[in-house]
């Protein structure tokens, strides 16, 4: 299938209409609001400004925040690795983990007698049994929404969803410049890319700190059915 392009589309569309009994619409019109209040929301403040938000917002939802900047990474990451009590890390086969520093990472862990394994594209089988038993899950974000400190993962072949679902504890490594308002400018870029007949991504991950639950009696239990911790690393990626 050619990317971006929906096939027997019209086919279906006519098939449809004929079962409503009445006659297909080609042609939609996207409506124009006078009023677009989402957009409103954080407008105009700076990336240093949105990221005091979302270190105000994980706070309320139980998620431990860090900062460095890019050249302190490689070294922060395998401490706060110890820290946690990682004997064992899952990690995205993503090139931000280069371009970061961090393509050293598992010889540097093997000293410590930590294993690490790289999600496999070509074996995402054993990649997944891998991360249902491993302590730490890492990945970057793709977007952060500072108003609901969510960071927002677009799925892709070296990208298994596993790696921030399985592992007991969940290190997200927010660049700095990923952070934007909220949900609002997430969904424009996906919807922008649509438009182009662009490559979009089949799954879009929102994940806002570790999984929580409430019963009837409204008692707040973290880590019920995903993580049981949530650590948000912030990096200065000027």
């Amino acid at each position: 299938m050619t990317a971006g392009q929906v096939h027997n589309r019209d086919s279906f569309l006519d098939n449809l209409a004929k079962n409503l009994g009445r006659e297909r619409r080609r042609q939609v019109e996207k409506p124009e609001w006078e009023h677009r209040p989402q957009w409103e929301v954080l407008k105009s403040a700076s990336q240093d400004e949105l990221a005091e938000v979302l270190k105000k917002q994980c706070a309320l939802i139980h998620t431990d925040v860090h900062e460095t900047v890019s050249a302190e990474l490689p070294a922060l990451i395998p401490g706060l690795i110890k820290q946690y009590g990682g004997k064992s890390v899952v990690a995205w086969d993503d090139p931000r983990f280069a371009e970061f520093g961090l393509s050293r990472l598992s010889e540097e862990l093997s000293k410590e007698d930590i294993a690490m394994r790289v999600w496999d594209r070509h074996d995402g089988e054993a990649s997944l049994k891998f991360s249902a038993t491993t302590d730490i899950g890492i990945t970057f974000s793709d977007a952060t929404l500072a108003e609901s400190g969510t960071v927002v993962l677009y799925s892709d072949k070296g990208k298994g969803r596993a790696v921030s679902l399985l592992p007991v504890v969940y290190f997200a490594i927010i660049p700095k410049s990923t952070i934007v308002p909220r949900m609002t400018q997430v969904a424009s870029y996906i919807h922008s890319k649509v438009e182009e007949g662009g490559n979009v991504p089949s799954c879009v991950n929102f994940i806002s700190g570790p999984s929580n639950s409430a019963d009837i009696e409204m008692n707040l239990i973290v880590g019920v059915h995903g993580p049981v911790q949530a650590v948000y690393i912030i990096v200065n990626d000027k």
